[in-house]
């Protein structure tokens, strides 16, 4: 049995609009547009220049069943690409680009492996090794039940034997669960690798044998922040080594400024660019939502009065003016010296928010969308701009709704 080595990625969503951008002027959203597709390209050019065995992609390589022509001639140089440097693809549709959707098709050159409906298995040799992959594409967007129960127990006639699987865990409610799983069933199938997708939050889910999530390969809001990538997998026998590759342009981070001793605004605005300097000075540019902490009497004073707009657009223009690639989209003032807790009302409608499903939001929200001249300003309600409303919400209330400033005791 001779070592392996491929790349594990999912959730592409080439064609991702971003959202949460309304602090954002021309110059940038035009770079945001582009951000999803130079990510893949970094996929690629890895790929090429490192020449895995194969490269698995488990699942949403386009944001919608639409799947927009340009991300479809994006994917398709990409897999042309790897077909010319001899690299094999292995392809499981998900939820966002599942095989019933409508599009122009594109052919795919002959070194991708597109696994159909139903699960099946896959074996190819790379390297001196038989590896047999075992997975199955979404034939429509809602797949709610379980398709573990369809993957069978690795044989032993394959010197690797690799799940994919684009799904959630039983009772994880981070995304919409499809293909629900527990942790216990893949391990009983006494596979050598778990390549999942669906979960936009890099993890490991487990160890010997490795279950993992990559992420996706760029954020497109706040509430997918941080470097995203992908996975170069070793496998070697029992040992597996993985190392994360940084694919994304930009991250979604959040830049925090300690204000204590701060006396005056120049002093501020340089903190800031300080702050931002070092974040950028790791490779990726970053759109943060800028928390100024620890203030004190005096610097709590110096902001207190001040406009929020005229803070952000002030500290923006010092950041561009020293071409630090960093854009604030939101300030959050920290001040534990005037901070009281929420009020018990505040608390309640938070709570309530939290609670809602998909079909609340909906309900609640449909004569806004219904409304013939507001709505054509709305980006559709996905469970993602949900999400986001439900986080800024949160954290209005949470700013606006103090105890003691509700006529509460």
């Amino acid at each position: 049995m001779a070592p392996i080595r491929f790349i594990h990625t999912a959730d592409l969503h080439l064609g991702s609009p971003f959202t949460g951008m309304a602090g954002l002027g021309p110059a940038q959203r035009k770079r945001l547009a582009d951000t999803v597709y130079q990510a893949f390209d970094r996929l690629i050019d890895y790929a090429v220049s490192e020449q895995p065995d194969f490269v698995l992609i488990a699942g949403d390589i386009y944001d919608g069943e639409d799947r927009a022509l340009r991300a479809q001639f994006k994917f398709q140089q990409g897999m042309e690409r790897l077909s010319h440097a001899g690299i094999p693809v292995l392809i499981s549709h998900g939820n966002h680009d599942h095989l019933g959707g409508v599009w122009s098709r594109f052919e795919l050159p002959g070194n991708v492996h597109v696994f159909g409906e139903g699960v099946t298995d896959h074996t190819f040799f790379v390297s001196g090794s038989s590896v047999t992959v075992t997975g199955f594409s979404y034939g429509e967007r809602h797949v709610k039940e379980a398709r573990i129960t369809d993957y069978p127990m690795a044989d032993g006639r394959a010197d690797y034997h690799i799940g994919m699987l684009h799904g959630s865990m039983d009772g994880d409610s981070s995304h919409a669960v499809y293909a629900p799983f527990r942790k216990e069933q893949l391990l009983s199938r006494n596979y050598h690798y778990w390549a999942l997708g669906h979960i936009h939050l890099r993890q490991i889910l487990h160890r010997d044998p490795f279950i993992v999530y990559p992420g996706n390969i760029q954020g497109r809001h706040r509430n997918e922040a941080g470097a995203k990538g992908f996975y170069d997998v070793r496998l070697d026998g029992p040992e597996t080594e993985l190392e994360f590759i940084r694919t994304s342009e930009v991250n979604f981070d959040s830049l925090y400024v300690s204000c204590k001793g701060i006396l005056h605004m120049n002093e501020l605005i340089d903190a800031c660019k300080a702050a931002a300097e070092q974040y950028t000075a790791e490779g990726s540019a970053v759109i943060g939502v800028l928390h100024l902490t620890e203030l004190d009497a005096d610097s709590s004073g110096l902001v207190a009065e001040l406009p929020e707009s005229a803070l952000l657009e002030t500290i923006q223009e010092a950041l561009e003016g020293d071409s630090i690639e960093a854009w604030i989209s939101h300030i959050v003032i920290e001040d534990t010296v005037t901070e009281r807790g929420v009020s018990a009302i505040g608390e309640k409608i938070s709570s309530t928010l939290c609670g809602w499903e998909p079909a609340d939001w909906k309900k609640n929200l449909k004569d806004l969308y219904q409304h013939p001249k507001a709505s054509r300003y709305l980006v559709p309600l996905t469970e993602e701009v949900m999400e986001e409303v439900k986080s800024e919400a949160i954290t209005k209330i949470h700013k606006a709704m103090r105890a003691g400033e509700t006529g509460e005791n």
